[in-house]
């Protein structure tokens, strides 16, 4: 049921606009959510790679507020917050990543708002003292202060169920989708030759593709040292890594290191992830963790076959040997065995590609993921009003 005379205001609260998986995510739904039935708006705290998927959102004619909390224990952040969220006059508050989800939910609670939070990721917990504290507080925040909490994937829920004390109640699984109908629009217009020439690639090269932020656990560097062996069985193999973060010093050392600088290629942050996918022919991503990676739906809409490490909630997207390959993580050897394997075979490679296709269209749509987040919103809304 929707209020009479008006809309409800959903304000989606993260950390930053940069170009990682929850944000680039925010794309999609906010461009499908039921506008008849909400009006949202997005607030982030910090700059973040110059926060490109702000001007992406105001695209789609959806305000977006920067509000300043650059730490933790700026407290009076909580404040400002407050008086954010009853200045837009929100009906419901929807936060994503470790700020937003302890700022957000306290604000709502204060202004007795419900409040919604994602998870994204699964972090490991052999962490160092203040990232303990850090998560300590956010996992605090979210048992107390949050109605519902959304786990990106099963196993994902089952983590945080186990690490978090919330109650079972309030953790559901809500899987991230992919935008079906621009993705068909993109595959339309296809031209892999002119991503190709960009970078120097051969056209009719093999191509293998890594979309991820540079950090150490994307394990990259072992699809790195996976290459020698790659191209001692087939030399015309290169590389494409996507993506920018903090890790990439140490990846180029890596290239280095094993001799294969001239098969592969950082192309940094880029806009246009889609186009680059059509001109693969294997989509890899070694990570060691993960709770549920979007760009894998992404990449099984592009038709691609899937070399992912077997951990977290990949299984979950990834059944091994129908629409991908799963390896053990660390493992170069596992990543170079299946990716030969596939190069190899391109008869079973193209067939695990359709079958990802297939799987993405059932499980990972986003208008599936829309519809029950509306169905939340809405219940969580009317509770409120009695």
């Amino acid at each position: 049921m929707v209020k009479q005379g008006s809309k409800f205001n959903i304000v989606f609260i993260i950390d930053g606009l940069g170009m990682g998986g929850a944000e680039r995510l925010m794309v999609p739904i906010l461009k499908n959510l039921n506008r008849e039935w909400f009006e949202p708006r997005v607030c982030f705290f910090q700059i973040r790679n110059g926060s490109p998927i702000a001007e992406d959102i105001r695209a789609l004619n959806v305000p977006v507020d920067f509000l300043p909390i650059p730490y933790l224990r700026d407290m009076m952040g909580i404040l400002r917050l407050r008086k954010y969220l009853k200045d837009v006059n929100a009906d419901l508050v929807h936060t994503q990543l470790e700020f937003a989800d302890v700022f957000g939910n306290i604000a709502a609670k204060l202004l007795r708002l419900p409040s919604v939070s994602t998870v994204h990721t699964m972090p490991a917990q052999d962490m160092e003292l203040r990232s303990r504290i850090h998560q300590e507080v956010e996992l605090f925040c979210l048992r107390k202060f949050c109605n519902a909490i959304i786990s990106v994937s099963e196993e994902a829920r089952e983590f945080y169920l186990k690490i978090s004390k919330i109650p079972p109640d309030k953790l559901r699984t809500i899987y991230n989708g992919v935008d079906i109908a621009s993705l068909v629009n993109v595959t339309a217009q296809k031209d892999p030759y002119s991503i190709r020439e960009q970078f120097g690639i051969p056209q009719d090269a093999k191509l293998l593709v890594t979309v991820a932020v540079l950090r150490e656990l994307k394990g990259i560097q072992f699809m790195i040292r996976a290459l020698p062996l790659i191209l001692s069985k087939y030399s015309d193999v290169y590389y494409l890594i996507v993506g920018s973060g903090p890790y990439k010093d140490a990846l180029e050392y890596e290239v280095e290191r094993v001799g294969v600088k001239s098969r592969v290629i950082f192309s940094g942050q880029r806009s246009d992830v889609n186009q680059i996918l059509l001109a693969a022919d294997i989509f890899a991503l070694p990570t060691l963790t993960e709770a549920l990676p979007t760009v894998l739906a992404e990449a099984m809409a592009a038709r691609l076959p899937i070399v992912a490490s077997a951990v977290g909630g990949i299984p979950e997207m990834i059944l091994d040997g129908e629409n991908g390959i799963l390896t053990s993580p660390s493992d170069s050897q596992t990543l170079a065995d299946a990716c030969i394997s596939l190069l190899t075979d391109t008869k079973r490679a193209k067939a695990m590609g359709e079958a990802g296709w297939q799987v993405v269209n059932r499980k990972f749509n986003i208008q599936i993921q829309v519809k029950q987040l509306e169905s939340l919103y809405l219940g969580l809304v009317k509770a409120h009003e009695k």
